[in-house]
């Protein structure tokens, strides 16, 4: 059976929510030209008038064949949710603003602005919960380094995203390329880039490394994260 596509998933949307549908939108890395093949998936962003339990359970059957394609479930706000979330999710909503493709309706993100207050808020919780899940990766994985070594490639996007927030905060437009993002913030956080672009070159492909290695990387990467919490730990928002 061939996989769902982005045209079959906005169809079968339009089938659901017909009138109902203000808006389908791709963001992240596809949306950025940076997908990855057998590593990225396409995130989708939906935005309806309503969302009842009805409607998800006509979704539901759409929603697995798009899970089945490699893909999370499209992430799915009323409008109202979504005009009212941006001091939820502002490291979210400021990924969105700067890498997205509307694929139906009208641009969802008029009159949308994140506070770098909210901003600077979220990133320090994020990042301190990615460096707590990569310690208890490590105490699950124990000697195994090909455990690590995948934990180190399914952690970068997550890790990427956070590095764009901090770059905001900053003042500063991220970069594109992850590895040019990955020197900048840390440089600005006083740590070790080379673990964090170890790990680009190996999700990209262009040196991928042994098992291995994987348990040094993993010590520079973690200490790298503990750096960059610190830092945000002593971030101040001006204004």
């Amino acid at each position: 059976m061939a996989k769902m596509t982005l045209d079959d998933l906005v169809a079968q949307l339009r089938a659901v929510f017909k009138d109902g549908l203000h808006a389908v939108v791709l963001y992240g890395s596809a949306a950025a030209g940076e997908h990855i093949p057998k590593r990225s998936d396409y995130n989708v962003l939906v935005i309806v008038d309503a969302l009842d339990t009805a409607r998800l359970r006509m979704l539901s059957a759409t929603a697995r064949g798009w899970r089945a394609a490699g893909n999370p479930p499209p992430l799915t706000f009323t409008v109202d949710e979504w005009r009212e979330s941006a001091d939820v999710f502002p490291m979210e909503y400021a990924d969105m603003l700067e890498r997205h493709r509307v694929l139906h309706g009208d641009s969802p993100f008029a009159g949308i602005r994140v506070d770098r207050a909210d901003l600077r808020l979220q990133v320090e919780h994020q990042a301190l919960g990615k460096l707590l899940a990569l310690r208890q990766g490590l105490l699950a994985s124990g000697d195994d380094a090909r455990a690590q070594l995948e934990l180190l490639a399914s952690s970068l996007s997550t890790i990427m995203v956070i590095f764009r927030a901090v770059e905001r905060l900053r003042g500063e437009s991220p970069s594109r390329d992850n590895a040019v993002l990955s020197r900048s913030v840390a440089g600005a956080a006083g740590v070790d880039a080379e673990p964090f672009l170890q790990v680009v070159r190996h999700v990209r492909g262009e040196t991928k490394l042994a098992a291995a290695a994987a348990p040094a990387v993993f010590d520079g990467y973690v200490r790298g994260m503990e750096g960059v919490v610190r830092y945000l730990d002593r971030f101040a928002v001006e204004g």
